[in-house]
Protein backbone atom coordinates (compact mmCIF):
# COMPACT_ATOMS: atom_id res chain seq x y z
CA UNK A 1 0.00 0.00 0.00
CA UNK A 2 2.90 2.35 0.67
CA UNK A 3 3.78 2.21 -3.03
CA UNK A 4 0.31 3.52 -3.91
CA UNK A 5 0.57 6.75 -1.93
CA UNK A 6 1.21 8.66 -5.15
CA UNK A 7 -2.35 7.90 -6.21
CA UNK A 8 -3.08 10.94 -4.04
CA UNK A 9 -1.69 13.01 -6.94
CA UNK A 10 -4.94 12.24 -8.76
CA UNK A 11 -6.88 14.30 -6.24
CA UNK A 12 -5.95 17.38 -8.28
CA UNK A 13 -7.61 16.01 -11.45
CA UNK A 14 -10.56 14.99 -9.27
CA UNK A 15 -10.87 18.55 -7.97
CA UNK A 16 -10.63 19.79 -11.59
CA UNK A 17 -13.44 17.41 -12.61
CA UNK A 18 -15.62 18.83 -9.83
CA UNK A 19 -14.76 22.34 -10.99
CA UNK A 20 -15.69 21.57 -14.60
CA UNK A 21 -18.99 20.00 -13.58
CA UNK A 22 -19.91 22.94 -11.35
CA UNK A 23 -21.39 26.38 -11.66
CA UNK A 24 -20.90 29.41 -9.43
CA UNK A 25 -18.20 29.20 -6.79
CA UNK A 26 -17.88 25.47 -7.45
CA UNK A 27 -15.80 26.33 -10.50
CA UNK A 28 -13.05 27.36 -8.06
CA UNK A 29 -12.85 23.88 -6.47
CA UNK A 30 -9.29 23.23 -7.70
CA UNK A 31 -8.16 26.66 -6.51
CA UNK A 32 -9.60 26.05 -3.06
CA UNK A 33 -8.16 22.54 -2.95
CA UNK A 34 -4.66 23.51 -4.13
CA UNK A 35 -4.20 26.69 -2.13
CA UNK A 36 -6.31 26.15 1.00
CA UNK A 37 -6.84 22.43 1.56
CA UNK A 38 -3.35 21.24 0.56
CA UNK A 39 -1.45 23.84 2.65
CA UNK A 40 -3.70 22.97 5.59
CA UNK A 41 -2.97 19.25 5.14
CA UNK A 42 0.75 20.03 4.89
CA UNK A 43 0.54 21.94 8.15
CA UNK A 44 -1.35 19.15 9.91
CA UNK A 45 0.65 16.18 8.60
CA UNK A 46 4.00 17.97 8.63
CA UNK A 47 7.49 17.07 7.37
CA UNK A 48 9.12 13.78 6.65
CA UNK A 49 12.88 14.06 6.19
CA UNK A 50 13.85 10.40 6.37
CA UNK A 51 15.27 8.74 3.27
CA UNK A 52 14.71 5.22 2.03
CA UNK A 53 17.28 2.58 2.86
CA UNK A 54 19.35 1.02 0.06
CA UNK A 55 17.26 -2.16 0.21
CA UNK A 56 14.04 -0.18 -0.03
CA UNK A 57 15.36 1.76 -3.02
CA UNK A 58 16.48 -1.43 -4.75
CA UNK A 59 13.00 -2.85 -4.18
CA UNK A 60 11.09 0.03 -5.76
CA UNK A 61 13.58 1.33 -8.34
CA UNK A 62 12.10 -0.65 -11.23
CA UNK A 63 8.56 -1.28 -10.03
CA UNK A 64 6.16 -0.70 -12.93
CA UNK A 65 3.50 0.84 -10.72
CA UNK A 66 5.49 4.06 -10.21
CA UNK A 67 5.81 4.56 -13.96
CA UNK A 68 2.18 3.58 -14.57
CA UNK A 69 1.00 6.27 -12.16
CA UNK A 70 2.81 8.82 -14.33
CA UNK A 71 1.53 7.43 -17.63
CA UNK A 72 -2.11 7.57 -16.51
CA UNK A 73 -1.88 11.34 -16.34
CA UNK A 74 -1.85 11.54 -20.14
CA UNK A 75 -5.40 10.18 -20.70
CA UNK A 76 -6.64 11.87 -17.53
CA UNK A 77 -5.43 15.34 -18.56
CA UNK A 78 -6.71 15.14 -22.13
CA UNK A 79 -10.05 13.67 -21.06
CA UNK A 80 -10.56 16.55 -18.64
CA UNK A 81 -9.56 19.06 -21.31
CA UNK A 82 -12.17 17.54 -23.61
CA UNK A 83 -14.72 17.89 -20.82
CA UNK A 84 -13.98 21.53 -20.05
CA UNK A 85 -13.86 22.53 -23.75
CA UNK A 86 -17.26 20.88 -24.20
CA UNK A 87 -18.60 22.80 -21.22
CA UNK A 88 -17.26 26.09 -22.57
CA UNK A 89 -18.99 25.39 -25.89
CA UNK A 90 -22.35 24.31 -24.47
CA UNK A 91 -22.80 26.24 -21.20
CA UNK A 92 -23.34 29.90 -20.45
CA UNK A 93 -20.94 31.16 -17.77
CA UNK A 94 -20.55 34.43 -15.93
CA UNK A 95 -17.13 36.05 -16.12
CA UNK A 96 -16.23 35.03 -12.57
CA UNK A 97 -17.15 31.41 -13.39
CA UNK A 98 -14.91 31.45 -16.46
CA UNK A 99 -12.08 32.73 -14.27
CA UNK A 100 -12.71 29.88 -11.84
CA UNK A 101 -12.71 27.32 -14.64
CA UNK A 102 -9.56 28.85 -16.12
CA UNK A 103 -7.65 28.80 -12.86
CA UNK A 104 -8.79 25.25 -12.11
CA UNK A 105 -7.75 24.06 -15.57
CA UNK A 106 -4.44 25.91 -15.23
CA UNK A 107 -3.75 24.17 -11.93
CA UNK A 108 -4.58 20.81 -13.52
CA UNK A 109 -2.12 21.46 -16.36
CA UNK A 110 0.60 22.79 -14.05
CA UNK A 111 0.49 19.79 -11.72
CA UNK A 112 -0.56 16.79 -13.81
CA UNK A 113 0.73 17.92 -17.21
CA UNK A 114 3.83 20.10 -16.82
CA UNK A 115 5.06 18.46 -13.63
CA UNK A 116 4.63 14.94 -15.01
CA UNK A 117 6.13 16.04 -18.35
CA UNK A 118 9.14 17.32 -16.44
CA UNK A 119 9.65 13.94 -14.76
CA UNK A 120 9.21 11.95 -17.99
CA UNK A 121 11.41 14.37 -19.95
CA UNK A 122 14.43 13.26 -17.93
CA UNK A 123 13.90 9.61 -18.85
CA UNK A 124 15.82 7.70 -21.54
CA UNK A 125 13.10 5.66 -23.34
CA UNK A 126 11.71 7.46 -26.38
CA UNK A 127 8.04 6.77 -25.57
CA UNK A 128 8.43 8.45 -22.15
CA UNK A 129 10.02 11.52 -23.71
CA UNK A 130 7.24 11.51 -26.33
CA UNK A 131 4.62 11.52 -23.57
CA UNK A 132 6.51 14.37 -21.94
CA UNK A 133 6.19 16.50 -25.06
CA UNK A 134 2.50 15.60 -25.43
CA UNK A 135 1.84 16.86 -21.90
CA UNK A 136 3.74 20.10 -22.54
CA UNK A 137 1.63 20.77 -25.64
CA UNK A 138 -1.62 22.04 -24.01
CA UNK A 139 0.54 24.17 -21.71
CA UNK A 140 1.98 25.89 -24.82
CA UNK A 141 5.44 25.32 -23.36
CA UNK A 142 7.02 22.59 -25.45
CA UNK A 143 10.28 24.55 -25.75
CA UNK A 144 10.72 23.99 -22.00
CA UNK A 145 11.76 20.41 -22.82
CA UNK A 146 14.89 21.68 -24.57
CA UNK A 147 15.77 24.58 -22.31
CA UNK A 148 15.18 22.67 -19.08
CA UNK A 149 17.17 19.58 -20.02
CA UNK A 150 20.00 21.21 -21.93
CA UNK A 151 20.13 24.64 -20.31
CA UNK A 152 18.66 24.93 -16.81
CA UNK A 153 20.32 21.83 -15.39
CA UNK A 154 23.70 23.01 -16.62
CA UNK A 155 23.35 26.70 -15.70
CA UNK A 156 21.15 26.62 -12.59
CA UNK A 157 22.05 29.14 -9.87
CA UNK A 158 24.21 31.18 -12.28
CA UNK A 159 23.53 34.41 -14.20
CA UNK A 160 23.31 32.26 -17.36
CA UNK A 161 20.08 30.64 -16.19
CA UNK A 162 16.82 32.43 -16.90
CA UNK A 163 14.96 30.08 -14.54
CA UNK A 164 16.91 31.11 -11.42
CA UNK A 165 15.36 34.03 -9.57
CA UNK A 166 17.74 36.69 -8.31
CA UNK A 167 17.88 37.83 -4.71
CA UNK A 168 15.19 40.51 -4.14
CA UNK A 169 13.56 39.83 -7.50
CA UNK A 170 9.76 39.67 -7.32
CA UNK A 171 7.88 36.73 -8.77
CA UNK A 172 6.10 39.08 -11.19
CA UNK A 173 9.40 40.36 -12.57
CA UNK A 174 10.61 36.75 -12.72
CA UNK A 175 7.61 35.71 -14.81
CA UNK A 176 8.72 38.16 -17.50
CA UNK A 177 12.44 37.42 -17.41
CA UNK A 178 12.11 33.66 -17.11
CA UNK A 179 9.46 33.21 -19.80
CA UNK A 180 11.31 35.37 -22.34
CA UNK A 181 14.82 34.11 -21.57
CA UNK A 182 13.86 30.45 -21.55
CA UNK A 183 12.17 30.79 -24.92
CA UNK A 184 15.18 32.59 -26.42
CA UNK A 185 17.61 30.15 -24.79
CA UNK A 186 15.63 27.18 -26.13
CA UNK A 187 16.31 28.45 -29.65
CA UNK A 188 20.01 28.89 -28.82
CA UNK A 189 20.21 25.33 -27.44
CA UNK A 190 18.39 23.96 -30.48
CA UNK A 191 20.71 25.68 -32.95
CA UNK A 192 23.75 24.40 -31.03
CA UNK A 193 22.36 20.86 -31.10
CA UNK A 194 21.84 21.10 -34.86
CA UNK A 195 25.36 22.40 -35.40
CA UNK A 196 26.81 19.62 -33.25
CA UNK A 197 25.00 17.05 -35.40
CA UNK A 198 25.95 19.01 -38.58
CA UNK A 199 22.32 19.43 -39.57
CA UNK A 200 20.75 22.44 -41.32
CA UNK A 201 18.23 24.73 -39.64
CA UNK A 202 15.44 23.32 -41.83
CA UNK A 203 15.84 19.80 -40.52
CA UNK A 204 13.37 17.22 -39.23
CA UNK A 205 15.58 17.16 -36.14
CA UNK A 206 14.79 20.83 -35.40
CA UNK A 207 12.37 20.22 -32.54
CA UNK A 208 11.71 23.93 -32.07
CA UNK A 209 10.24 24.10 -35.57
CA UNK A 210 8.04 21.10 -34.80
CA UNK A 211 6.84 22.74 -31.58
CA UNK A 212 5.80 25.81 -33.58
CA UNK A 213 3.74 23.58 -35.85
CA UNK A 214 2.29 21.26 -33.21
CA UNK A 215 1.07 23.86 -30.71
CA UNK A 216 -0.78 26.03 -33.27
CA UNK A 217 -2.29 22.82 -34.70
CA UNK A 218 -3.55 21.93 -31.22
CA UNK A 219 -5.05 25.41 -30.79
CA UNK A 220 -6.64 25.29 -34.25
CA UNK A 221 -7.97 21.81 -33.44
CA UNK A 222 -9.73 23.15 -30.36
CA UNK A 223 -11.28 25.87 -32.55
CA UNK A 224 -12.29 23.38 -35.27
CA UNK A 225 -13.83 20.74 -33.01
CA UNK A 226 -15.27 23.07 -30.38
CA UNK A 227 -15.49 26.85 -30.84
CA UNK A 228 -13.55 30.08 -30.87
CA UNK A 229 -14.45 30.56 -27.20
CA UNK A 230 -12.95 27.17 -26.39
CA UNK A 231 -9.85 28.12 -28.38
CA UNK A 232 -9.40 31.36 -26.45
CA UNK A 233 -9.95 29.41 -23.23
CA UNK A 234 -7.29 26.87 -24.29
CA UNK A 235 -4.80 29.68 -24.85
CA UNK A 236 -5.64 31.29 -21.52
CA UNK A 237 -5.24 28.09 -19.47
CA UNK A 238 -1.97 27.35 -21.23
CA UNK A 239 -0.65 30.73 -20.06
CA UNK A 240 -1.98 30.17 -16.54
CA UNK A 241 -0.28 26.77 -16.41
CA UNK A 242 3.16 27.98 -17.40
CA UNK A 243 2.92 30.94 -15.03
CA UNK A 244 2.28 28.42 -12.26
CA UNK A 245 5.36 26.54 -13.50
CA UNK A 246 7.42 29.73 -13.39
CA UNK A 247 6.17 30.39 -9.85
CA UNK A 248 7.53 26.96 -8.92
CA UNK A 249 10.83 27.77 -10.64
CA UNK A 250 10.90 30.98 -8.61
CA UNK A 251 10.60 29.27 -5.22
CA UNK A 252 12.95 26.42 -6.14
CA UNK A 253 16.08 28.52 -6.67
CA UNK A 254 15.32 31.99 -5.30
CA UNK A 255 18.50 33.85 -4.37
CA UNK A 256 20.79 30.80 -4.55
CA UNK A 257 24.08 31.05 -6.41
CA UNK A 258 26.96 28.94 -7.62
CA UNK A 259 30.43 30.46 -7.60
CA UNK A 260 33.33 30.18 -10.01
CA UNK A 261 36.30 28.04 -9.08
CA UNK A 262 39.95 28.93 -9.64
CA UNK A 263 39.65 27.43 -13.13
CA UNK A 264 37.07 30.04 -14.06
CA UNK A 265 34.26 27.50 -14.33
CA UNK A 266 31.23 27.36 -12.06
CA UNK A 267 31.32 24.87 -9.22
CA UNK A 268 29.41 21.63 -9.71
CA UNK A 269 25.72 21.70 -8.84
CA UNK A 270 25.28 20.65 -5.22
CA UNK A 271 22.23 20.02 -3.00
CA UNK A 272 22.55 23.51 -1.49
CA UNK A 273 21.81 25.13 -4.86
CA UNK A 274 18.06 24.34 -4.68
CA UNK A 275 15.40 24.93 -2.06
CA UNK A 276 13.98 21.75 -0.61
CA UNK A 277 10.59 21.01 0.94
CA UNK A 278 9.72 17.85 2.84
CA UNK A 279 6.07 18.55 3.60
CA UNK A 280 4.41 15.20 2.97
CA UNK A 281 1.31 16.15 1.02
CA UNK A 282 3.09 18.52 -1.34
CA UNK A 283 5.73 15.86 -1.99
CA UNK A 284 3.17 13.22 -2.94
CA UNK A 285 0.89 15.46 -5.03
CA UNK A 286 3.88 16.72 -7.05
CA UNK A 287 5.66 13.36 -7.41
CA UNK A 288 8.53 14.42 -5.14
CA UNK A 289 9.34 17.56 -7.15
CA UNK A 290 9.74 19.28 -3.79
CA UNK A 291 12.88 17.23 -3.12
CA UNK A 292 14.40 19.42 -5.77
CA UNK A 293 17.94 19.43 -4.44
CA UNK A 294 18.46 15.75 -5.16
CA UNK A 295 16.76 16.11 -8.54
CA UNK A 296 19.39 18.66 -9.58
CA UNK A 297 22.17 16.62 -8.01
CA UNK A 298 21.20 13.65 -10.19
CA UNK A 299 18.44 14.50 -12.66
CA UNK A 300 18.11 10.94 -14.01
CA UNK A 301 16.97 9.62 -10.61
CA UNK A 302 13.31 8.58 -10.59
CA UNK A 303 10.94 10.52 -8.37
CA UNK A 304 10.29 7.70 -5.90
CA UNK A 305 14.03 7.49 -5.10
CA UNK A 306 14.82 11.13 -4.33
CA UNK A 307 16.56 11.96 -1.06
CA UNK A 308 16.45 14.83 1.38
CA UNK A 309 19.80 16.44 2.26
CA UNK A 310 20.60 18.17 5.53
CA UNK A 311 22.72 20.76 3.73
CA UNK A 312 19.90 21.80 1.41
CA UNK A 313 18.21 25.12 2.22
CA UNK A 314 14.65 24.39 3.26
CA UNK A 315 11.46 26.26 2.47
CA UNK A 316 9.48 27.10 5.63
CA UNK A 317 6.28 25.97 3.91
CA UNK A 318 5.18 23.45 1.30
CA UNK A 319 5.02 24.37 -2.38
CA UNK A 320 1.36 25.52 -2.52
CA UNK A 321 1.79 27.85 0.48
CA UNK A 322 5.16 29.05 -0.84
CA UNK A 323 3.60 29.99 -4.18
CA UNK A 324 0.93 32.00 -2.37
CA UNK A 325 3.61 33.67 -0.26
CA UNK A 326 5.61 34.63 -3.35
CA UNK A 327 2.60 36.55 -4.68
CA UNK A 328 3.04 39.01 -1.79
CA UNK A 329 6.65 40.15 -2.39
CA UNK A 330 7.17 42.18 0.83
CA UNK A 331 6.08 39.19 2.91
CA UNK A 332 8.14 36.79 0.77
CA UNK A 333 11.28 38.91 1.19
CA UNK A 334 10.70 39.28 4.94
CA UNK A 335 10.45 35.51 5.45
CA UNK A 336 12.82 34.20 2.79
CA UNK A 337 15.68 36.70 2.60
CA UNK A 338 17.06 35.80 6.07
CA UNK A 339 17.11 32.14 4.96
CA UNK A 340 19.28 32.77 1.90
CA UNK A 341 22.90 31.89 2.77
CA UNK A 342 24.79 35.10 3.52
CA UNK A 343 27.57 34.41 1.01
CA UNK A 344 25.03 33.97 -1.79
CA UNK A 345 23.28 37.29 -1.32
CA UNK A 346 24.05 39.54 -4.25
CA UNK A 347 25.81 42.76 -3.32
Amino acid sequence: MRDLKYLFAYTVPLSAFISFESMGLGTYTSVIYAFIALPFLDLIIGNHTENLSKDEKDNIASKWVFDAMLYLNLPIVFSLLYLVFTKIETQEYAVYELIGLGLSAGILLATNAINVAHELGHRTPYFERFMSKCLYMPCLYMHFYIEHNFGHHMNVATPNDGATAKYNQTVFSFWVTSVTRQYADAWIRQIKLLKTEKRPFLSVKNDMLWYHLIQPTYIFGVFYFFSINAMLFAIAIGVVSFLFLESINYIEHYGLRRFKTSSGRYERVQPHHSWNSNFNIGRIVLYELTRHSDHHFKSSKKYQLLNSYDQSPTLPFGYPASILLSLVPPLWFKIMNPLVPKEMKEK
